[in-house]
């Protein structure tokens, strides 16, 4: 959604950058239009917004900065929808979540990343699978389980949804879990049965939240099903999945609008670390490219222990990075999610963002590489890089089936990289940093 919405709104807004006029906030206003409705929003919406960004530019003077202040705020305006926010943990565990959806949504995969979202923060989850409809659901679950050490329920032999969601229930109170996500069977379009299941479930578990996960990439589609499953049977907040995606997109802003429940989080990516808490001024601001510095963080401090940060900026500073560090920092890289979202969450670099949008660093073959060099180390090189000397390098490259000058390469770019964390870890390089970004973000909106 970011790429594709966040180009034209800046294509948008320097079409009055230069031209305080009504003409050029006529050109502004229409392609915005065409930007939204080629994104899937609602012509309603569209029109309502249009209107509402418009008028209250015109009242403040025709300029970039009114038009842009004037869309950033009516849109956090849409984006956002009276309830609970986040994820609200019930009086007296465990807070039971239905997760519920159309089949293909994403539903099995975002409820583990849901799982792990709350593991990170030191809670006890039971996943249940309750799709006994697909049947490569439960192994899937299973599967998704077993790699991310989250507790699965799960009954081989029965047929009954209604009867496994009971005996996990009871499972989880015994187990003194704190939450408890129930997985349950999707369509390929709703129907009676899909929701008589649903309501059964519902009455057995008296669940606290029903999430409904919502595919980005279908648009009006899940804005309508969003809408049925409402009415159907109460939905307490969605869940947006694939929404690092670039086909529609507008979808969040549809259900935001013509559905009234709140969305809860959303899924930027394939990995299972890629799901944020929704705050709506913090998405439009990513819209804008402007970043999401403050999600970033929280995302940071989740992962990584404060203790082991501080020991590894007193190494990096002291020039003493070494190679079983960068091994380390790429296991914690990988549990803040997918390179692209971490990089659209910087000021300026939504752009450098959807350019990485296929792009796996985990097992990309550079890195398949740098892990056989260093797997083709000794315990001594590892921790002191300075010992490579011709001859070892000569050893690593055979051991690693790469060139010497492969070797090399990555030596001097490795050599590079800590040397500049090394400059940015001073007194000025906060500072330093900031100025970068700065720039960055300056030649970006040029």
């Amino acid at each position: 959604m970011f790429e594709v919405l966040t180009d034209s709104f800046r294509s948008a807004i320097n079409k009055i950058r230069f031209s305080d006029d009504e003409k050029s906030l006529k050109s502004a206003l229409e392609n915005l239009k065409k930007a939204l409705l080629k994104a899937d929003v609602h012509h309603k919406i569209v029109r309502d917004l249009l209107r509402q960004v418009e008028i209250e530019t015109k009242a403040k003077g025709i300029g970039q900065a009114n038009f842009l202040r004037s869309l950033k705020t009516h849109l956090t305006d849409i984006l956002t929808v009276p309830g609970r926010q986040g994820f609200v943990f019930a009086s007296k565990p465990p807070t039971t979540v239905l997760m519920v959806g159309l089949q293909g949504s994403g539903k099995t995969t975002t409820t583990v990343k849901l799982a792990n979202y709350l593991k990170l923060k030191q809670k006890k989850v039971l996943v249940v699978a309750c799709d006994l409809q697909r049947l490569a659901a439960v192994e899937q679950l299973k599967q998704l389980c077993s790699a991310n050490e989250i507790d699965l329920y799960f009954e081989d032999e029965s047929v009954n949804p209604l009867a496994i969601a009971k005996n996990a229930m009871k499972k989880a109170k015994e187990g003194l879990y704190d939450v408890v996500l129930i997985d349950t069977a999707g369509r390929l379009a709703i129907d009676t049965e899909l929701m008589e299941q649903l309501e059964s479930i519902k009455k057995e578990v008296t669940p606290d939240e029903v999430f409904y996960v919502a595919d980005s990439m279908t648009g009006q589609d899940a804005v309508r099903s969003a809408v049925t499953f409402h009415e159907k049977i109460t939905l307490s907040g969605v869940i947006l999945s694939k929404f690092d995606g670039d086909g529609k997109g507008g979808v969040a802003l549809g259900i935001a609008e013509q559905t009234n429940v709140p969305l809860r989080f959303i899924g930027v990516g394939e990995k299972v670390a890629d799901l944020e808490h929704f705050i709506p001024d913090r998405i439009v601001s990513r819209l804008m490219g402007e970043g999401d510095l403050e999600t970033l963080a929280e995302k940071t401090s989740a992962i990584i222990d404060e203790k082991q940060a501080k020991a590894m900026s007193q190494k990096i500073k002291k020039g003493q990075f070494n190679f079983n560090d960068f091994l380390e920092q790429m296991e914690q890289m990988k549990k803040l999610g997918s390179m692209k979202s971490l990089i659209g969450m910087i000021p300026g670099l939504s752009s450098v963002a959807g350019k990485l949008q296929d792009v796996d660093m985990e097992n990309s073959v550079e890195m398949k590489r740098i892990k056989a060099m260093i797997g083709s180390m000794t315990r001594k090189e590892r921790e002191d890089p300075e010992l490579l000397n011709n001859s070892r390098k000569r050893r690593i490259a055979e051991g690693s089936g790469l060139s010497q000058v492969e070797v090399n390469r990555f030596l001097k770019q490795f050599g590079n990289a800590a040397k500049m964390a090394k400059k940015f870890s001073g007194k000025k390089g906060m500072q330093d940093l900031q100025n970068m970004l700065a720039q960055n973000k300056h030649a970006h909106l040029r």
